[in-house]
């Protein structure tokens, strides 16, 4: 029984949708950014009994706060809020982002502005702390982040551990290489023998048509 060209198509098709798949997997790997507690110092609406604060990274949407009604008091979170996450980062991609304040008048006032990054965050919990004199003091979680694996201050343990998902990671890669072109050779072969066949077919046809009409004995 032949598989039809349209068959071994689709079958060549998702087996390059795999494979980019195992690709896209391990370079988008996200880390989620929470936020621990916050303290600020000053407001900068003066219009305003309380203030209304924020945290964004450029190109990203507002995380508002809406528990820091306060300067100089000590905010902590569970990191479950409906507001949190705050951000997303991956493995080696830092963004800026920065706490804000919206302002009734004119555009909003802001508390700091840096480049946030994986590195930042220390281990053994995965902690960042963001400290500007007379703005804020800000404690950041992010277990995930690449910071957390300094190889200073790693145990031998989780050391290997790394090592042993890199070389799984690396197998799985050549596995997913290897599948492809398997599947590509597959696809071919099978185009050929469908080629191949069809050509035999039309050998048959004119046999039969010569026997119809007696030919083969001219």
């Amino acid at each position: 029984m032949i598989r039809s060209p349209m068959k071994s198509r689709n079958c060549f098709v998702y087996i390059l949708l795999l494979y980019s798949i195992c690709l896209i997997s391990g370079v988008f790997s996200l880390g989620s950014v929470t936020l621990e507690r916050i303290e600020i110092f000053t407001t900068h609406d003066w219009l305003k009994y309380t203030p209304t604060v924020y945290f964004r990274c450029q190109g990203e949407n507002k995380k508002m706060l809406p528990d820091v009604k306060k300067k100089n008091i000590v905010y902590t979170f569970k990191g479950e809020e409906s507001w949190q996450p705050l951000t997303e980062l991956t493995d080696k991609k830092c963004k800026r982002c920065g706490f804000y304040e919206e302002d009734t008048v004119g555009s909003d006032d802001v508390f700091d502005e840096w480049e946030f990054c994986p590195s930042d965050f220390m281990p053994p919990k995965g902690r960042y702390i963001r400290f500007k004199g007379n703005e804020f003091n800000a404690t950041f979680l992010c277990p995930q982040c690449k910071g957390t694996a300094h190889s200073s201050e790693v145990p031998e343990e989780k050391k290997n551990n790394v090592t042993v998902v890199i070389i799984i990671s690396s197998i799985f890669s050549v596995v997913c290489i290897f599948g492809a072109v398997v599947g590509y050779k597959y696809w071919k072969r099978r185009k050929r023998e469908q080629d191949q066949a069809r050509f035999l077919k039309l050998f048959e046809d004119g046999d039969d048509i010569e026997d119809e009409f007696g030919l083969d004995h001219m």
